[in-house]
């Protein structure tokens, strides 16, 4: 259960933009401050140190937390994909909204269940929960029990986020510009764009009941995986009602034998081979609390389904020859593969073309071990230290094709799981039958 402190979720367009404008200003007041404390102290200020102080830090966190939506989410979708090209602190502020979330105050849920069912919505439960179990960027989740007695995970999207996700992207967007904190060559734009058609497409929980349905035909003779049940008489675009599926979260694990670890981990990559190869269909989303383990009946639980993207048979393809080259270490195959993905922009010169492909065979260490011991990888600061010099030395902030940024957001979700539960895995060996 979250112990997040309520807070009114900000619902018109004009509220939610000045909440920015409110944190602009502090932010500028907290910049004189700092500045003018280093003056005194006889230091020059420059603009990243007095900008990105820890109470800034602290002010920039809390208010796209309590935005939530596409404020909060932005924040999350450029941590986890411009990270390694935004300064430290920046870096930070931002990895912290993957965590962070307040439910909205009691009244305010109590106006969306009226709204949403009707003014005798409890009549289709034996109970309810007010107090949420989690509460993220587009909504929050609540125990509740059917009238029938069944126990049900009901998740609802906070009021207004739908029709701020534009205007949010943009503001949120408008204020990184301004500030100076972005790379000056870093296209942002294609990014920009991807984040709105995401998160409308995440603020309909009726396309997210789609994509579960999916997942259940495609996964209905694989005992590994356990997906809740969908009520579909009970979600609509804002409500999103299920069975509630019991399970330990994933980080729990880490007290479990090595070979529970190991075996959850290779059955999370395999999945992922599964979609990109078979099904054509990714779930991108790498948080964590996207699944979880039910240790009664030794099975992975799937949860959210509300980041999926569909893959062409091109794309789709394109990797699979990519993987090829790299078992291969053929560079030329690499490159053609990359090519096919829509990785390379038409101004980009040899030696910027050499260090990506030398990048994306860095990327791809784990294939070339029997077994990738993860807890003694130092495989994450070596990839970031060659993106920054990417970007820097070589002055390449080509944005990869959304289709690619997605998925690789998705493999670097699970190296840090795995890293992070101390696996040890075949990697090469479980993709090799899709190959």
């Amino acid at each position: 259960m979250t112990t997040a402190k309520s807070s009114k979720v900000p619902t018109s367009r004009l509220a939610r933009f000045g909440s920015l404008a409110s944190l602009a200003s502090r932010v500028a007041g907290g910049m004189l401050a700092e500045g003018a404390r280093q003056l005194a102290q006889g230091q020059k200020p420059a603009l990243q140190q007095v900008l990105l102080t820890p109470a800034n830090a602290k002010r920039v966190t809390q208010q796209l937390a309590h935005m939530r939506g596409a404020a909060m989410k932005l924040g999350q979708l450029l941590s986890m994909d411009a990270g390694d090209l935004l300064p430290p602190a920046l870096s930070g502020i931002l990895a912290q909204l993957r965590a962070h979330g307040s439910p909205m105050l009691p009244a305010q849920l109590a106006a969306v269940l009226k709204q949403e069912w009707g003014a005798d919505w409890q009549r289709q439960f034996s109970h309810f929960s007010f107090a949420p179990l989690a509460a993220a960027s587009i909504g929050q989740v609540h125990a509740a029990n059917h009238d029938n007695g069944r126990p049900l995970a009901v998740k609802i999207q906070y009021p207004g986020i739908s029709t701020s996700i534009d205007s949010d992207v943009d503001n949120v967007a408008t204020l990184l510009r301004i500030s100076g904190l972005l790379p000056q060559g870093l296209a942002i734009d294609p990014l920009l764009a991807e984040a709105k058609q995401q998160l409308h497409q995440e603020a309909d929980y009726l396309q997210e009941a789609r994509y579960l349905q999916r997942y259940q035909q495609l996964l209905a003779a694989d005992q590994r995986f356990l997906l809740p049940e969908l009520y579909p008489e009970l979600s609509s675009r804002h409500i999103l009602t299920m069975g509630f599926v019991d399970g330990v979260a994933l980080d729990e694990l880490s007290r479990q034998p090595q070979t529970l670890r190991d075996g959850v981990m290779s059955d999370l990559f395999e999945l992922l081979f599964l979609e990109i190869f078979s099904f054509r269909l990714v779930q991108t989303d790498p948080n964590f609390a996207n699944y979880r383990y039910n240790l009664a009946t030794n099975q992975l639980v799937l949860l959210d389904f509300g980041a999926c993207r569909d893959y062409s048979p091109t794309v789709s393809d394109g990797y699979r020859q990519l993987f090829r080259g790299l078992l291969q270490q053929d560079q030329s195959i690499q490159l053609q593969a990359l090519q096919q993905i829509g990785y390379f922009g038409t101004d980009i010169v040899p030696a910027q073309q050499q260090a990506v492909l030398d990048l994306v065979s860095l990327a791809a260490e784990p294939l070339q071990q029997a077994v990738y011991d993860f807890a003694a990888s130092d495989l994450a600061p070596r990839m970031r230290d060659a993106g920054l010099q990417l970007s820097t030395r070589l002055r390449y902030w080509h944005t990869p094709p959304v289709d690619a940024l997605f998925l690789h957001r998705k493999m670097a979700g699970l190296f840090l799981l795995a890293k992070q539960l101390q696996a040890k895995v075949s990697v090469r060996a479980l993709l090799e039958p899709f190959l």
